[in-house]
Protein backbone atom coordinates (compact mmCIF):
# COMPACT_ATOMS: atom_id res chain seq x y z
CA UNK A 1 0.00 0.00 0.00
CA UNK A 2 1.75 3.19 -0.69
CA UNK A 3 2.25 5.96 1.57
CA UNK A 4 0.33 8.71 2.72
CA UNK A 5 2.05 12.04 1.54
CA UNK A 6 2.56 13.96 5.01
CA UNK A 7 0.72 17.21 5.10
CA UNK A 8 2.29 20.22 3.62
CA UNK A 9 5.07 18.05 1.19
CA UNK A 10 4.37 16.76 -1.89
CA UNK A 11 5.73 15.54 -5.38
CA UNK A 12 5.22 16.44 -8.46
CA UNK A 13 6.36 15.85 -12.22
CA UNK A 14 6.58 18.53 -14.62
CA UNK A 15 7.98 18.64 -18.47
CA UNK A 16 10.33 20.87 -20.16
CA UNK A 17 9.03 22.47 -23.43
CA UNK A 18 11.27 23.37 -26.42
CA UNK A 19 12.10 26.57 -24.88
CA UNK A 20 13.39 24.97 -21.60
CA UNK A 21 10.36 26.47 -19.47
CA UNK A 22 8.54 24.01 -17.02
CA UNK A 23 5.11 24.96 -15.79
CA UNK A 24 4.96 24.57 -11.68
CA UNK A 25 1.53 22.75 -10.96
CA UNK A 26 -0.98 24.61 -9.81
CA UNK A 27 -0.94 22.02 -6.03
CA UNK A 28 2.30 23.20 -5.66
CA UNK A 29 1.76 27.07 -6.53
CA UNK A 30 -1.21 27.23 -4.33
CA UNK A 31 1.00 24.95 -1.48
CA UNK A 32 3.92 27.71 -2.11
CA UNK A 33 1.82 30.94 -2.72
CA UNK A 34 3.50 31.24 -5.73
CA UNK A 35 1.75 34.00 -7.62
CA UNK A 36 2.03 35.21 -11.40
CA UNK A 37 5.14 37.73 -11.02
CA UNK A 38 6.98 36.36 -8.01
CA UNK A 39 10.93 35.49 -8.48
CA UNK A 40 11.88 32.17 -8.10
CA UNK A 41 15.27 30.92 -7.36
CA UNK A 42 16.73 28.22 -8.84
CA UNK A 43 19.46 26.38 -7.01
CA UNK A 44 21.32 23.26 -8.68
CA UNK A 45 23.75 20.64 -7.39
CA UNK A 46 25.00 18.15 -9.97
CA UNK A 47 24.80 14.95 -7.36
CA UNK A 48 21.88 16.06 -5.16
CA UNK A 49 19.64 17.83 -8.38
CA UNK A 50 17.70 21.13 -8.40
CA UNK A 51 15.59 22.68 -6.16
CA UNK A 52 13.66 25.79 -5.85
CA UNK A 53 13.31 27.05 -1.92
CA UNK A 54 10.73 29.10 -0.80
CA UNK A 55 11.42 33.27 -1.35
CA UNK A 56 11.04 33.31 2.73
CA UNK A 57 14.11 30.92 3.30
CA UNK A 58 16.03 33.11 0.99
CA UNK A 59 14.90 36.40 2.31
CA UNK A 60 16.08 35.18 5.62
CA UNK A 61 19.23 34.33 4.46
CA UNK A 62 20.07 37.27 2.56
CA UNK A 63 19.42 39.49 5.65
CA UNK A 64 21.94 37.44 7.34
CA UNK A 65 24.53 38.03 4.98
CA UNK A 66 24.16 41.46 4.49
CA UNK A 67 22.15 43.03 7.90
CA UNK A 68 24.13 40.80 9.91
CA UNK A 69 20.83 39.75 11.44
CA UNK A 70 20.42 35.79 12.24
CA UNK A 71 18.48 33.76 9.67
CA UNK A 72 15.24 33.45 11.06
CA UNK A 73 14.18 29.59 12.42
CA UNK A 74 12.12 27.46 10.00
CA UNK A 75 9.05 27.77 12.48
CA UNK A 76 9.49 31.62 12.92
CA UNK A 77 8.72 31.49 9.02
Amino acid sequence: MPKKIPKGKGAWSVTVGEKGQIVIPKAAREMFHIQPGDTLLLLGDKKRGLAIPPQEMFSALASHIFDGEPPETEEEM
